[in-house]
This record gives structure tokens, C-alpha cells and sequence, in this order.
């Protein structure tokens, strides 16, 4: 018997829309995956506690104020300071093509841009975070 993919989706910072990251989380949902949706103005530090304490596989943060490189950032240097770095972390919202190289050296797993489907995002979770749990 296989686990269900457990994604927490998050919302750093002080970016105040979270349509995006509701349809996302819906989406996952939707798909078959137990998704946590930590509502609106989260810290990094709640965001890892978080998942730690819900034994996530992945956490999908969506950032729409400017601030990815500091939040990703964060979130990341967390994972690592609590030995959980294997929990894949993606990611969404405005953020500058040229910013996601950075982004993917600093451990993030994929970057969804404005347009990405929930589809493409659903098949992307399945065959990146599935391997985790299996």
C-alpha cells in the first residue's frame, strides 16, 4: 500500500493574495494528495515547523510580493538546520526568469510562472515528490 503525497502549501511573507495558492492546493487535492494550506502571511520558520510536524514531502510556497530569493531562501536554510532536506521543495507566483537558475542552485526543485497549469503543476508533484514516498 503507498502513502498519499503530503504537500503543504504556504503563503510567506506579507503578500496578501492567495487565489493562486487556494487553486493549487484545491488542484492537489483534487489529485488524490493530502495538501495542508497554512493561510496567509506565514514565516519561514512556520512554514518548516509546519511541515515537519505534518511529515510533509513537499512544500509548495507562492510568492507574489518580490521577496522570493530572501523567503526560498529562508525556507530552505531551515529544512536543512532541522535535517530535512528531503522534503522537496516548489514553487510559484512572480518571479523573474532570470531569478529561477538561482533559485534551482539554492535547492528549489521548480518554479511555476504565471500561466503553468494545474495539470502541469499535479503531473510535476506526482513525478517528483511520488519518488520520495515510494
Amino acid at each position: 500500500m503507498s502513502s498519499r503525497i503530503r504537500v503543504v502549501v504556504a503563503k510567506p511573507g506579507l503578500d496578501g493574495h492567495d487565489r493562486g495558492a487556494k487553486v493549487v492546493a484545491r488542484a492537489l487535492r483534487d489529485a488524490g494528495m493530502e495538501v495542508i494550506y497554512t493561510g496567509l502571511h506565514q514565516t519561514p520558520e512556520q512554514i518548516v515547523e509546519t511541515a515537519i510536524q505534518e511529515d510533509a514531502d513537499a512544500v509548495g510556497l507562492s510568492v507574489l510580493s518580490g521577496a522570493h530569493m530572501t523567503l526560498f531562501r529562508r525556507v530552505l536554510e531551515l529544512l536543512g538546520e532541522r535535517d530535512a532536506r528531503d522534503i522537496v521543495v516548489f514553487g510559484g507566483g512572480i518571479i523573474p526568469e532570470a531569478d529561477i537558475p538561482e533559485l534551482q542552485q539554492l535547492g528549489v526543485a521548480k518554479i511555476f510562472t504565471p500561466g503553468a497549469t494545474t495539470r502541469s503543476i499535479v503531473e510535476w508533484v506526482r513525478a517528483n515528490v511520488a519518488q520520495a514516498v515510494a
